[in-house]
Order: C-alpha cells, then structure tokens, then sequence
C-alpha cells in the first residue's frame, strides 16, 4: 500500500533536496549502489541535518503529513541509521515518545534490537531517509509487530519508485507516505537549463533501471 503527499508539496521538497545537494546527478559516470544498480541519482538525506533551515522546513512537511495520514500515532520508530535523526526531530516536534531499531539486535548487553520504551498495542509510525526497495524499513517494522508494536505506517523523505519497492511494501498491512520521489524530481531538475538535455536519460532509468543499469556494464 503506497501514498503519496500533495504535489506542490512534493515539489517544494525535491528542491530543498537539490538546494542542499542532498541530491546528486551523474549519468556518464553514474553512482553505483551496494546491490551493485547504476543510477544517475543519488540521494543523501543525511545531509539535512546539517542545513537547519531546510531542515526545519522539512520537518514542518513530515508534521503535515502525520496529521493528515497518521493523526493517531502514539510513539515514532527510526530506522538505523539514516532514520534517527529525521525521527528524533518529528518526535520532539509532535511531543510524541521515540523508539529506533537496530538492523539486527546488539550482541553484547541487553541484546535489544529497538531502544527505547515500547508498550504493547501502541500505535507506531517508521520513520527512513529515503525508499529503494524498502527492506531495511520493512525489516524495521515486523521487529516492532513481534515486539508488540501496532505499525500503522511509515513515513519517508524521498522515494526512488522502484517496482521492487512497490510490491514490497504491496504486501504490507501498513502504508507508505513519501514526502518526494524520484517522477517530481525528474520534473524539477530538468527545468534548470543545465539538466534539462537530460531528461530522456533521467526518465529512462525511471521506466526500466535494470536496462539503464545493464547499459553501463
């Protein structure tokens, strides 16, 4: 299950990334992620917390969306590591109790795998940086349904669209809100003269990134 915010919104967003560059374009040579896909995009939203004025503009968006999407959200969840911070500013934004979890549980002390108080039935919304396939949020999630938790969403800054990402998260009882995407910032970056002779390029990796990838093997 997928949602989306308002496009205005979306597109305001997809700046702040790119004024902060937070977002990074190169198609000859592209990025290369871990699982080994090319991309012309990369996206760094560890970046804002450095930026507070983008920052707080970015938080005032995630208050925007909890209210209109998850208005009845009791404790906010990060995603290690990249989640945190975002979670920790809405928490405090919200007046709201937080919790983070780890990929995997510690191996030495407690062996917590989610720090912080988690009482059973309470309604919890994931909080990551940014959505590709959307595993490490997804893996984050059922860690908080076994511990009790009800997850009642998750809310991310940015959002690739990858079809993987779509069916993953198709098979979840909770939707997913994204603040931007990779479609707005397409649109948004092409409109300055210095990417706008790529937006054919840009547009194809979003049809088939497998394809575009494989072309630079």
């Amino acid at each position: 299950m997928e949602n989306v915010h308002q496009t205005s919104s979306k597109e305001k967003i997809a700046n702040i990334l790119l004024d902060i560059e937070a977002v990074k374009i190169s198609l000859d040579p592209p990025f290369t992620w871990s699982s080994g896909l090319k991309s012309p995009i990369y996206c760094d939203n560890r970046l804002i917390i450095s930026h507070p004025q983008s920052r707080q503009l970015l938080i005032e968006a995630m208050v925007a969306a909890v209210k209109e999407n998850f208005a009845q959200v009791e404790v906010i969840a990060g995603t290690a590591t990249a989640g945190i911070p975002h979670a920790a500013f809405l928490a405090q934004e919200l007046n709201l109790p937080m919790i983070y979890v780890r990929s995997s549980p510690k191996g030495h002390g407690m062996h917590n795998q989610i720090e912080g108080h988690l009482n059973p039935g309470q309604k919890v919304l994931m909080i990551e940086d940014l959505i590709s396939t959307g595993g490490s949020v997804i893996k984050a999630a059922h860690a908080v349904q076994n511990a009790g938790g009800q997850v009642i969403g998750a809310l991310a800054i940015f959002n690739y669209l990858l079809d993987t990402g779509r069916q993953n998260f198709a098979k979840e009882s909770f939707p997913l809100v994204t603040l931007s995407d990779y479609a707005t910032l397409i649109d948004t970056v092409t409109q300055k003269p210095d990417f706008a002779s790529h937006k054919q390029s840009l547009a194809n990796w979003y049809k088939d990134p497998q394809a575009w990838s494989q072309a630079f093997n």
